[in-house]
C-alpha cells in the first residue's frame, strides 16, 4: 500500500529492458497496490488476482502484453500501431486520473488510498459507527425539535415573557446605573483613603517628632528633678546642721559645770574642802582658774566690761586685779599652809573670791537689765558683799563646809549666767533667717519654724534649770 503523500506518476515507469517510459497496467478494484523501485531502475507490479479490470476494461498481464507484441510483428502495420499506442496512452490517463483520485481522498481524510481489503473492511466499520452514532444524534435532535414545537408558548404567555424582559431590562439598566454609583464612590473611597493615608504618615511623622521631643522633655526634667532634690538634699542637711548647731552650746562644752556630792565642779575639777573629804589645793585652784575663765568668757561675749576689777585667766594661778584706788592684784590660788607669809596669802585669796562675788553680780545685774531683750534672768542666790546666799565665801576663820557650800552656790549663779549666755547667744544666731530656695519643698519645714521652736524648746529647757 502506497503511504500518503507518495504518489507515483506512472507515466515515468521505466521499461526492464531498454529504460523506456512503460505504462503499467493491472487490476485496481479490490487488490493490493505495490510499486517498488529496485536498483536496476524496475518496477513490478503484482497483482493479488490473477484477473482484474482497470476502469472496466479486461487485462491478462504479461500474456495480453505479449500477444499485442506478437500481432505487430507479424506485420500489421503503421495502424495497428497506431492503435496500440493510442491505447496505452488511453490507459495511462485513466492510471494518472486514478492516482490523482486517490491522492484527493488521502489528503481528505486520515487513511491513505488505494486500501487493502482489510484496511476497506476497517473503514467501512467505521464509517458505519460513525453513521449510526450520527443517526443517534439526529433523532435527538429531532425529538428535542418535536419538544420544542409542542411547547410553544401562547401570546398571553409571551406577552408576560416580553414584559418580564423588559422588566429584566429595566432591573438591569438600574442595576448597571447603581454599578457605576458604586464604582464612582469606590472612586471618591480611594481617594479619600490615599488622602488619609497621605495624612496618616504625616501624623505618625509629626508623632515621632513628638515622642522624640518628648524624651528630651522628659530627660531634662530628670535632670531637673535631680538637681532639685540634690539641692533639697543639701538643704536638709544644712538645715539639721544648722539646728544641730542652734542647739550646740559651746561654752557647756568647754565649761561643764556640775556637782560631785557635796562640791560643785566645774570640768571635773571640785571646788571646796571638808573636814572628811579634804581636797587638794591643786585640784581646787585649777577649778578656779577655770571658774575665772568662763566669768570672762561670758563678759566678752556679752560685750560687758567690769567695774572695779579685771579679770586675769591664768590657770591655776589666775589673779584679779584692782583697777581703781591702790590698784592691787589678788591672787585667786590658795594653800594649806599656815606660816606667816601664808597668812597674808590667804588673805589675799579671800579678797579675789570677794572680789570675784562683785563682778558676779555685776554682771548678773547686767543681765537682769537685759531681759526686756532676751530671755529674762533672775539669778537663784542673792550676793551681797561677800556672802553669797547664807554663806560667807571667805576661806579665813571659816568652816569648811560653810565656804564649801559658797562655792556651789557661787558655781550655781554662774551656770544660770552660762545659760543666759547661751540663750542670747542662740537668739542672735537664730534672728537671722536664711533664703528660702526657689525650688519646690516637699514635707519640709520652713527655717524660720525651725527658729523658732529651736528658741521656744531652749527656753524651756532654762525654765526646767530653773
Amino acid at each position: 500500500m502506497l503511504s500518503k503523500g507518495n504518489t507515483l506518476d506512472s507515466t515515468h515507469l521505466p521499461h526492464p529492458n531498454n529504460n523506456q517510459p512503460y505504462y503499467a497496467r493491472g487490476t485496481l478494484s479490490s487488490g493490493t497496490y505495490q510499486s517498488t523501485k529496485s536498483s536496476g531502475n524496475s518496477i513490478n507490479i503484482n497483482n493479488s488476482s490473477s484477473a482484474g479490470t482497470l476502469n472496466g476494461g479486461p487485462s491478462n498481464g504479461g500474456s495480453s502484453a505479449a500477444s499485442r507484441l506478437k500481432s505487430l510483428s507479424g506485420g500489421q502495420g503503421m495502424d495497428g500501431m497506431e492503435s496500440l499506442h493510442t491505447e496505452r496512452t488511453a490507459k495511462a490517463n485513466r492510471l494518472r486520473t486514478t492516482g490523482k483520485l486517490f491522492d484527493l481522498m488521502s489528503s481528505k481524510s486520515d487513511i491513505d488510498h488505494p486500501l487493502c481489503h482489510e484496511c476497506a473492511e476497517m473503514l467501512s466499520d467505521s464509517l458505519a459507527r460513525q453513521l449510526r452514532d450520527v443517526s443517534k444524534e439526529r433523532d435527538c435532535y429531532i425529538n428535542f425539535l418535536r419538544i420544542v414545537h409542542s411547547n410553544v408558548a401562547s401570546d398571553e404567555e409571551m406577552e408576560a415573557l416580553e414584559a418580564e424582559i423588559k422588566q429584566i431590562q429595566l432591573d438591569e439598566s438600574a442595576s448597571i446605573k447603581a454599578l457605576r454609583d458604586i464604582e464612582e464612590q469606590q472612586r471618591a473611597v480611594r481617594e479619600e483613603i490615599a488622602l488619609l493615608e497621605q495624612q496618616s504618615l504625616e501624623l505618625d511623622k509629626e508623632e515621632e517628632q513628638y515622642r522624640q521631643e518628648c524624651n528630651e522633655f522628659q530627660q531634662t526634667l530628670q535632670t531637673f528633678h535631680n538637681e532639685r532634690d540634690s539641692v533639697n538634699l543639701k538643704y536638709d542637711y544644712d538645715s539639721r546642721q544648722l539646728e544641730k548647731l542652734h542647739k550646740t552650746n559651746v561654752y557647756n562644752d568647754t565649761f561643764c559645770i556640775s556637782h560631785d556630792g557635796n562640791f560643785a565642779t566645774i570640768n571635773g575639777f571640785r571646788l571646796g574642802r571638808l573636814p572628811t573629804q579634804p581636797v587638794d589645793w591643786a585640784e581646787i585652784n585649777a577649778a578656779w582658774g577655770q571658774t575665772l575663765l568662763l566669768l570672762h568668757t561670758i563678759a566678752n561675749k556679752l560685750n560687758f566690761e567690769f567695774k572695779t576689777y579685771r579679770l586675769v585667766p591664768l590657770g591655776s594661778f589666775s589673779r584679779i586685779d584692782k583697777i581703781e584706788g591702790d590698784r592691787a592684784s589678788y591672787e585667786l590660788y590658795g594653800s594649806g599652809e599656815y606660816a606667816i607669809g601664808r597668812v597674808f596669802l590667804n588673805r589675799r585669796f579671800d579678797n579675789a573670791m570677794v572680789a570675784f562675788l562683785n563682778c558676779l553680780q555685776q554682771l548678773g545685774d547686767y543681765a537682769e537689765q537685759q531681759g526686756g531683750q532676751g530671755p529674762r534672768l533672775e539669778l537663784p542666790y542673792k550676793i551681797v558683799k561677800d556672802r553669797i546666799g547664807d554663806a560667807s565665801i571667805k576661806l579665813h576663820f571659816s568652816q569648811g563646809e560653810t565656804w564649801t557650800r559658797a562655792l556651789k552656790y557661787m558655781l550655781t549663779n554662774t551656770k544660770w549666767i552660762l545659760a543666759y549666755a547661751s540663750s542670747a547667744a542662740a537668739s542672735n544666731m537664730t534672728s537671722y533667717t536664711p533664703s528660702v530656695p526657689s525650688l519646690p519643698i516637699s514635707r519640709r519645714s520652713s527655717p524660720a519654724v525651725k527658729s523658732q521652736q529651736s528658741r521656744d524648746s531652749e527656753q524651756e529647757r532654762e525654765r526646767e534649770r530653773a
